[in-house]
């Protein structure tokens, strides 16, 4: 009589799977945008420093680089740096995923959805 009624506990158990993936991911957004990871170029003399997200947050400049004629080597290697910054958080924001949906029981490959 009431046959079809054991699927809810189904949906139910769904429904709050889906929330609590969804509240994790709030947590991970939010991690993301508070970690910092560092991009370096020149040997350390350029150091680019950014959140997980990817926003530039800092610019670190050894005074020894600035040589009037070298304007252009400066120039690359502030980009080396915020490249290397921008690709280390990446990485970062894939391994925070990667973590999160093995805890979750997720696909491995899932993609991020940021």
């Amino acid at each position: 009589m009431f046959k079809g009624l054991g699927g809810l506990g189904d949906m139910a158990k769904m429904m709050k799977a889906a929330q609590d993936m969804q509240g994790k991911m709030a947590e991970l957004q939010e991690g993301l945008h508070t970690t910092m990871v560092t991009g370096e170029s020149g040997a350390g003399l350029v150091k680019a420093t950014a959140t997980a997200k990817g926003e530039l947050k800092g610019l670190d400049i050894d005074p020894s680089i600035f040589n009037g004629d070298d304007k252009e080597v400066v120039e690359d290697l502030i980009l080396a740096a915020i490249k290397d910054a921008q690709a280390k958080a990446q990485d970062r924001a894939e391994q925070e995923m990667r973590k999160l949906t093995e805890e979750l029981g997720l696909p491995a490959d899932m993609k991020m959805p940021f």
